[in-house]
């Protein structure tokens, strides 16, 4: 999937160091405390979405492995549940740009260790530079180091690595290559800080495009891989020999034999590719290197494998096909560490009819293919796919041989083989990360078995959000690259998602608020109608005719009775229409581009803003008049809707830092807006069920208030406002959209740019993932056992597993466990489980998917801790509402 979005924002960014700083990514200390609330936080379930081009196994400890996205941020695999769990969700506002993760390290030495390269573009669209963040916490707190240039997380050729790599002997040096021809760099103080390797001769000259003005495709590609050779050193010295992969086709690879001190390029190496991946097996003596004639991860026409022998200076040519016979190029390399002559690779860019994965068990001299043809185009494959976990990968399609549906993926440069398990294998896609745990099966003329293992990566773009009042559906979200969802429940993933048309993007959605099976939607599509409706609460669609002129989406809306509809498409002008759009016409008075809403009362009324300018429409969208309204912002960073229930009541965010920014409110259709003074900046505004004995629906915006910027909450008319999201839950950039439930009092659905959907419940609502009550879940009753085991531990801090079991009679429906910690222990993250802390006492809650508990079954959830001394001790006593556990 493509991953260009451009954040259009205006951020105020203090100037990087070369210094390590602590894990401050949030905002500046309020001047007076803000009121606060306890949210509990999770996705609206869609499984992954987007591109994973980097997975990264710990060599030492079993089960330790770790995903990269592009711009959502990193994972860390949870063995007990198979799911993953973020690591970057503490990246706020002001550093957006840092959830793009260009390169991952887990230190070999000292597994509990964990290193990020991070940064998303390294042109002007990201206005902050690159850093490397560290852990030893496995990824539950970072530290950061600022760097002196700009990394590209989302940049072509970012699917090439890994670009970060630790010394398996000496674990305080680390190798970092950058882009943009600024060189190899060296840590040896584990990352604290860096230097420039200023002997390694070539920088790299690699550019997809050369005349790309913007300065995204014209980047040099820089300095792509780093790989040691383990056998040329020993516990606590350097290791001698290195390899390093540059961005240059006449000069892929550079070896270092003293420890990074002089550098040589390998004599006798092919010409005309970059090496993607350089692989080492130090136990039979080989270098394995996958070569494109392009950058990745979307083009490539030519590869080669290739092995190289440490020892002789050999080449050989591995290639499984031949060169000339190639559509696509090598990337995807791995080595199975327990039988180190079989390797596996993809052919990451052939997008039809499949990508391909082959497999090697004599170290590349005779390979075989996970599907090849019997005769044209019926196709064979050596596996079987179940995407029923993740239904929408078969995208609706019904595609002729030889392409099938679900594919087996695109955009496959992320691949690797357990090093503790030959039978484990994960690939990373365009769309999802595919795994096996009966690998072997090739081997032996069976089918392995393939699956989606993805849970709890989310990686989705998200344009816009609406919550209808009634109706099956809980939400509608207009999503980049798959273009969005309608869920009935949050707890699961949509079996589909919308089709008739499909679109790329979506880029807005409305529905009529009186009458919520009314559903429009808009986005881009490469060829096609670019409007959509449905009549049955956005169950099914129908394409709409697009007026001429239409490029794109746009911003759309639907009467309040869905009688007519205002489409300011991509293109061309604002149109209207009656209907279901077979004809439109030409709307007067309101400029192209104008972003158009409705009134949520009156049928004929409809809105839009354009430069500062705020437009009114009542005769259904046929000609609009400009407001005579001032001092709204001047650019078109902009969003504003008007709340259900109320004629003519219209709330305006936006802006930017150089000029107005805030929060507008008027109450007379937008003829006179007032300013809140109490609100800095506000990017998004949205409504909600109103709170309890409160008249006015609850505002929700993500802004900046009293100096802390955050997303916050107003029960009384933005009178006074609520932060409800923390430090430690920012997401990155939250500017594209927000709303409230109609239905739940506290449930927020928040945008982000890469880390799906992500809704909150405030500490009273229940919790629901569907039908909506807000009763709270009933009380388990029966027996039941709790297994608590520490599994990691350092300084100031430890990492444990809970195993809880019904060992009653009857299902549980909804779980509340509370325990107490003796020794001053705090928790600081939890997954597959909601938490609170009170002094010692914790109670963690079921996530939802996983309230319903069998007789006889258990769920597991973990967490990490910090703790001051040299005790841990464990909790004695645990229980289940008012029943005692047994401690197992």
């Amino acid at each position: 999937m493509r991953r260009t979005r451009i954040l259009v924002a205006a951020f105020s960014l203090a100037a990087g160091l070369l210094a390590g700083t602590p894990p401050a990514l949030a905002t500046a200390t309020s001047a007076a405390p803000l009121a606060a609330d306890t949210y509990t936080w999770k996705n609206a379930r869609i499984d992954g979405g987007g591109f994973v081009p980097g997975i990264v196994f710990n060599r030492t400890e079993k089960n330790l492995a770790y995903a990269r996205t592009d711009i959502g941020g990193a994972y860390r695999w949870q063995q007990s549940t198979k799911t993953w769990t973020p690591l970057l969700d503490s990246v706020g506002w002001n550093e957006w740009g840092h959830t793009g993760v260009v390169s991952l390290a887990s230190d070999p030495v000292q597994p509990d260790k964990v290193y990020a390269a991070v940064g998303t573009y390294t042109n002007s669209w990201d206005p902050t530079g690159g850093a490397v963040l560290r852990s030893a916490d496995r990824g539950a707190s970072w530290q950061k180091t600022d760097l002196p240039f700009k990394l590209g997380g989302n940049m072509p050729g970012r699917g090439m690595g890994e670009r970060l790599a630790v010394d398996p002997n000496r674990d305080s040096v680390l190798y970092l290559g950058a882009p943009s021809g600024k060189g190899l760099w060296r840590s040896t103080d584990s990352g604290v800080t860096w230097s420039q390797v200023t002997s390694f001769p070539n920088p790299g000259n690699y550019q997809q495009d050369p005349t790309d003005t913007s300065g995204y495709a014209s980047d040099n590609q820089g300095i792509v891989w780093v790989t040691f050779d383990e056998s040329t050193g020993t516990s606590g010295s350097a290791t001698k020999t290195i390899y390093v992969g540059v961005a240059d086709k006449d000069n892929a690879v550079y070896r270092s034999t003293d420890a990074g001190a002089t550098w040589t390029r390998l004599a006798g190496q092919p010409t005309g590719y970059l090496a993607h991946k350089g692989v080492l097996d130090a136990v039979n003596g080989y270098l394995y290197l996958a070569y494109s004639d392009k950058g990745g991860p979307y083009d490539g026409g030519k590869g080669r494998l290739m092995r190289y022998a440490t020892a002789t200076g050999t080449w050989t040519d591995i290639s499984p096909v031949a060169e000339a016979d190639t559509y696509y190029g090598f990337s995807g390399l791995t080595v199975d560490r327990q039988h180190p002559s079989t390797l596996m690779a993809t052919a990451y860019s052939s997008w039809w009819p499949d990508t391909q994965l082959f497999r090697s068990t004599d170290s590349g001299a005779t390979w075989t293919k996970a599907w090849d043809y019997t005769s044209y185009p019926n196709r064979v494959n050596r596996y079987t796919l179940d995407v029923s976990s993740s239904p929408w990968l078969t995208f609706g399609a019904n595609p002729s041989p030889p392409e099938q549906t679900p594919k087996l993926g695109w955009m496959t440069e992320a691949l690797e083989i357990d090093p503790f398990d030959s039978a484990r294998m994960m690939f990373g896609t365009g769309a999802t990360v595919y795994g096996t745990e009966d690998l072997t099966k090739w081997d032996s003329g069976g089918q392995f078995s393939l699956k989606p293992m993805v849970r709890g990566l989310e990686e989705t773009a998200v344009n816009d959000l609406a919550a209808p009042p009634s109706g099956d559906a809980r939400l509608f979200s207009a999503l980049g690259d798959i273009g969005g969802f309608r869920h009935t429940d949050l707890t699961s993933v949509p079996s589909m998602m919308y089709t008739s048309p499909t679109f790329t993007s979506t880029t807005s959605l409305d529905f009529a608020e009186s009458n919520p099976n009314t559903v429009v939607r808009v986005g881009d599509l490469d060829s096609g109608p670019h409007i959509a409706f449905s009549t049955d609460n956005g169950a099914n669609w129908f394409a709409g005719q697009d007026p001429s002129g239409v490029s794109g989406g746009g911003t759309v809306a639907a009467a309040a009775d869905g009688s007519r509809f205002v489409w300011s498409p991509a293109g061309t002008g604002v149109r209207h229409t009656t209907g279901f759009g077979t004809s439109w016409a030409e709307s007067a008075g309101i400029p192209a581009g104008a972003i158009v809403e409705s009134d949520r009362v009156d049928a004929k009324t409809f809105y839009g803003f354009k430069s500062g300018k705020f437009y009114v429409s009542t005769d259904g969208g046929a000609t609009f008049t400009a407001s005579s309204a001032t001092g709204l912002p001047s650019g078109d960073s902009v969003r504003f809707k008007a709340l259900p229930g109320t004629k003519g009541d219209v709330w305006l965010a936006g802006g930017a830092a150089d000029g107005a920014y805030g929060l507008w409110h008027s109450t007379d259709g937008g003829a006179s807006f007032t300013r809140l003074a109490n609100v800095e900046q506000a990017d998004t505004i949205g409504f909600g069920k109103a709170a309890p004995g409160a008249s006015y629906q609850t505002l929700y915006t993500s802004a900046k208030i009293g100096g802390v910027r955050g997303v916050f909450r107003s029960t009384d008319k933005g009178a006074s406002w609520t932060r409800i999201n923390d430090d430690a839950h920012q997401w990155g950039w939250t500017g594209a959209a927000i709303t409230g439930d109609p239905r739940v009092y506290g449930r927020v659905y928040v945008s982000t740019n890469g880390r799906g959907i992500v809704y909150g419940d405030t500490g009273g609502t229940g919790g629901d993932g569907g039908g909506g009550g807000t009763d709270p879940a009933p009380v388990p009753t029966g027996a039941c056992t709790v297994g608590y085991k520490v599994t990691h531990q350092w300084a100031d801090g430890f990492q444990a597993d809970v195993q809880l079991t019904n060992t009653g009679s009857s299902a549980w429906n909804g779980w509340s466990l509370t325990w107490s910690f003796a020794d001053g222990q705090k928790v600081t993250q939890m997954w597959n489980a909601g938490y609170t802390q009170s002094g010692a006492t914790v109670t963690a809650k079921d996530a939802g998917w996983n309230g319903t508990v069998a007789a006889g079954s258990s769920v597991a959830f973990g967490f990490t801790g910090s703790r001051s001394g040299t005790t841990n001790t464990g909790p004695v006593s645990f229980k289940l509402g008012d029943r005692t556990c047994t401690v197992a």
